[in-house]
């Protein structure tokens, strides 16, 4: 591809590709640069359309860390999840002293403390069985076969996690920033 001021000319199809970022083709463009690099064009990688490809790569990141982040952040089926309970204050009312007397401060308020409530702020979640059993039938036998096999959505949530860990792992280090922020 080469690049003239108002488009870039592609030489596959001899088509131009207005500098839009409406545009698919041009979102191409961005994506084979972020993709293949400098062997995307014929030349050198015109500055504004290696800034747009690197605006784009990054947004691509933050959006795919993210996920991850929020991906790990969900129990792990093959623990389960405990409850945890939380005080919440539902009101207030008035301290008072031996004689069921309102008490004050030096400054004359009244000295008041909180009514709290114990509430549930995360339910419990059994962890998922660790195993299976999958039966199967054999036509050529007649019988069933039966099988104890890891539990499939464990399997799954195991490689769900190790693909955002890896995500997560090679994530650089100005995402993270910006994430963080």
């Amino acid at each position: 591809m080469e690049n003239n001021l108002a488009s870039i000319l592609c030489d596959i199809n001899k088509h131009s590709i207005p500098l839009d970022p409406a545009n698919s083709d041009y979102q191409r463009v961005l994506d084979d640069i972020i993709e293949q690099g400098a062997d995307s064009f014929e030349g050198d990688i015109p500055t504004e359309l290696q800034a747009a490809a690197d605006v784009k790569q990054f947004a691509q990141q933050l959006a795919e860390y993210n996920t991850a982040v929020a991906r790990l952040a969900l129990y792990v089926l093959s623990e389960g999840r405990a409850e945890v309970r939380e005080t919440i204050v539902i009101g207030t009312e008035a301290v008072l002293d031996e004689n069921d007397m309102p008490t004050y401060d030096e400054e004359g308020n009244d000295i008041t403390q909180d009514i709290t409530e114990e509430a549930v702020a995360v339910t419990a979640i059994d962890p998922v069985d660790a195993t299976v059993t999958v039966t199967t039938f054999s036509e050529e036998t007649g019988e069933s076969v039966s099988e104890v096999v890891e539990n499939p959505v464990i399997t799954k949530d195991v490689a769900e996690r190790a693909a955002a860990q890896a995500i997560i792992d090679a994530t650089p280090q100005a995402i993270i920033d910006t994430y963080n922020a």
